[in-house]
């Protein structure tokens, strides 16, 4: 039978999945990641952008970075305004660094510029080459380790206390209990390996969540959103300290989280599905919508964690993707309904494919500490300092100091020393500043 061109054009039947099973991941994609648009939203606002505007920005801006990877990628990852990267934007890059929003907008795109370039050339498979196979592992545990932290704090069984410090939460509390419920239903339901479990975990969350309490149905009589406020904000980049010093300090902290995260990132996402063929696609897609971002008014786009929720629920291909993009598009119009999912039916979720990610622990060397333990330094900085780009880099830099320790200098690439060397310098820069 001679397939139809929009089976041909996603390579269905070669990734042995179907036009359902992709819709389905899709929306749990979806729901997995729409907290987003009201976290990304409120951490621009910090920086002075509007907030209507900013969640105008945060919706279009994940439209296109969906749009772009189901298209060009065709693999099942998520694009949107990466936690993390928006401090850096709001808190570090404006607050701290004096910028105005429109400046750091300016940084976002020559970032994302130098990123295209990177993504567009030779650079990208030499940088890929040259992390070597015990980090990218390391990379994937750790995002693994900081999925699971955010899903246990999203379902208030740990929480952040005095002094940073994560306690267990009140057993008692009703959030406790709607999020241990809900888990017991979601790994229930995986385990069986129950078609459409995650998007049953999420409607069946919600419903213990009403019961419990934990729905308030008076933040659907909202005002709705309007479009004229974002027209300030579309294109508002400016250039005027293009030749200063501190803009291509804040050009040169930006790039280096943007590739190295996005080669972890993206690396892990399409080894996870066994797709490794199409990183360089995938990861050109993240450079163009990282670039994109400072056009539509946020902080880049980044290959989130999340992505793997729709790969949990086996989603394979862009179509994955596009439909999350279009249910991004869709959630313009009903934001106020779409705040009503709470954190307890989406927290579950987070948590098991946080496992999942665990398990590429078992490739690594644990006999050779020069590699085992620069692997376990980013398997545990990523959640513990709650942030995926110094995880990395202490990992990335302390690997070649272990390798010149014991005399295996020419086991690290050159381009591997030159990485080490820039984050480094970024570290030192900071601690100075």
């Amino acid at each position: 039978m001679k397939k139809n061109w929009f089976t041909h054009f996603f390579q269905l039947e070669e990734n042995q999945t179907s036009i359902k099973r992709e819709v389905s991941a899709g929306m749990i994609g979806f729901f997995t990641i729409v907290y987003i648009i009201a976290v990304n939203s409120l951490i621009l606002s910090e920086a002075g952008i509007p907030l209507e505007a900013a969640i105008f920005a945060t919706i279009i801006t994940s439209v296109v970075g969906c749009l772009l990877m189901g298209l060009w990628g065709n693999v099942p990852i998520l694009l949107v305004p990466g936690m993390g990267i928006n401090a850096l934007f709001s808190y570090t890059i404006v607050q701290s660094m004096g910028m105005s929003w429109q400046e750091a907008l300016a940084v976002v795109f020559v970032s994302g510029l130098i990123f295209t370039f990177v993504a567009f050339s030779r650079f990208s498979t030499v940088l890929s080459e040259s992390i070597p196979q015990s980090l990218k592992e390391a990379i994937t545990v750790g995002l693994g380790l900081f999925l699971m932290l955010i899903g246990l704090e999203k379902g208030g069984i740990v929480e952040k206390g005095t002094n940073s410090i994560i306690a267990l939460g009140e057993l008692g509390e009703p959030q406790v209990l709607a999020t241990i419920l809900t888990f017991l239903i979601a790994i229930i339901l995986f385990m069986r390996n129950t078609p459409g479990n995650f998007l049953i975990t999420v409607v069946a969350g919600s419903v213990i969540a009403w019961l419990f309490g934990l729905i308030d149905f008076t933040q659907t009589e909202e005002k709705a959103f309007t479009f004229s406020d974002y027209m300030d904000v579309f294109g508002a980049m400016s250039f005027d300290n293009i030749l200063s010093i501190p803009f291509w300090i804040a050009v040169f902290s930006l790039t280096m989280v943007l590739v190295f995260e996005n080669i972890g990132l993206v690396h892990g996402h399409v080894s996870f599905i066994n797709r490794s063929d199409r990183f360089t696609r995938a990861f050109q897609a993240n450079s163009i919508s990282a670039m994109l971002s400072g056009v539509f008014g946020t902080s880049p786009t980044v290959a989130t964690v999340e992505s793997t929720a729709g790969m949990a629920a086996g989603g394979r291909t862009g179509l994955t993707t596009i439909i999350t993009g279009l249910l991004f598009l869709l959630s313009a119009f009903f934001i106020p309904v779409i705040k009503l999912i709470p954190n307890s039916a989406i927290a579950p979720i987070l948590m098991i494919i946080g496992g999942l990610m665990l398990q590429n622990i078992r490739n690594l060397d644990l006999k050779d500490l020069s590699e085992s333990f620069p692997a376990f330094f980013i398997i545990a900085m990523i959640p513990f300092t709650y942030s995926i780009s110094d995880g990395i880099a202490v990992g990335f830099i302390l690997y070649p100091i272990l390798k010149i320790a014991i005399g295996k200098a020419k086991e690290v690439s050159l381009s591997l020393y030159v990485i080490a060397g820039l984050f480094l310098f970024n570290f030192v820069f900071h601690v100075i500043g």
